[in-house]
């Protein structure tokens, strides 16, 4: 009997903010997007109360390489080296040797970065399988179809159990926690580039599944109405970072782009947060701004449109 479990990780104390899935079938066990290894003491909880260990898992299945998602992957290869690990081509070399990653988040996060998410460890080349295309997976009884989905991270993809009619789709479906009343967007740098995520929302709902499993956090109802009202809230937030930009362009009191950088963050922040405290309240919107980063949001929107008006102006 194929079986899927929702395993809160419970990161940094705050539940529901990071959702590991548990996939069971005909003796095989995978994890898809396990966490940060700074959560992995709850992880081995999780499968415990679940009647399993680390030593019973068979995969990891990474739906992108993000430290929230992925970081407790070689720590996990460590205690079982006979895990595969599944992802897509072009985040698999910072598995191996995850120095550039490390490097990159180091500065967005700083000091916070072991904090928050933990030692990330190189993962063996032997452990990887490494995907391009769109692709079948066979584990144990249950058919996993494998589908590129960039636009959060180039190298993002979604796996679809068409048979549950569930839909594992990391970042790319936005931040809901528990179906809630709100989506938030994620988008913090290097590679957010919304005409590939709309190519993405699109590729999702070809699969026609009837639930999204998002990461952060849980299972979403209505994918089709999900995805509609989540790319206009990122469409909508992608001009709220430009008008911000714009406005900061043109403020005299601004001495640098340095200046012009922080007064556009936080004219970003202010709005997003008020928008989010109106529909969550005060303590939930918290929750969800905990969980998104929206400074790092608000840098990934700031990078892509620097890149679009770049390659405008070559054009």
């Amino acid at each position: 009997m194929n079986k899927i479990t929702v395993l809160d990780t419970n990161w940094f104390g705050h539940p529901k903010s990071i959702a590991a899935a548990l996939l069971e079938s005909e003796n095989h066990r995978a994890i898809i997007d396990p966490g940060p290894e700074s959560t992995l003491a709850t992880l081995r909880e999780q499968l415990r109360l679940h009647g399993l260990s680390i030593a019973d898992l068979d995969a990891i299945l990474l739906t992108h390489i993000h430290l929230d998602h992925a970081g407790a992957t070689g720590a996990l290869v460590r205690e079982n080296p006979r895990l595969s690990v599944y992802v897509h081509a072009s985040g698999a070399r910072h598995m191996v040797d995850p120095a550039k990653l490390l490097a990159s988040a180091t500065r967005l996060w700083g000091d916070e970065l072991p904090i928050l998410f933990g030692e990330t460890l190189p993962v063996p080349p032997g452990n990887l399988h490494i995907m391009e295309g769109p692709q079948r997976l066979t584990l144990g009884s249950r058919t996993l179809d494998v589908v590129h989905t960039p636009g959060h991270a180039s190298h993002h993809v979604s796996y679809f159990d068409d048979a549950a009619g569930v839909a594992f789709v990391g970042d790319t479906a936005g931040i809901r926690i528990d179906n809630g009343p709100y989506i938030l967007p994620a988008t913090p740098p290097p590679d957010i580039d919304l005409t590939l995520w709309d190519q993405s929302f699109a590729a999702i709902l070809a699969h026609r599944p009837a639930r999204l499993f998002l990461t952060h956090y849980g299972y979403a109802d209505n994918p089709a109405a999900h995805i509609a009202e989540f790319r206009e809230r990122l469409h909508h937030w992608c001009f709220v970072a430009e008008e911000a930009l714009s406005s900061a362009a043109d403020d005299p009191t601004a001495q640098d782009s340095d200046a012009r950088e922080a007064a556009a963050m936080n004219a970003f922040l202010k709005k997003s947060r008020a928008e989010m405290d109106e529909k969550l309240g005060r303590i939930e919107a918290e929750h969800h701004a905990f969980t998104a980063a929206l400074n790092l949001s608000f840098l990934g929107l700031a990078r892509y449109l620097r890149k679009r008006t770049e390659s405008l102006s070559k054009h």
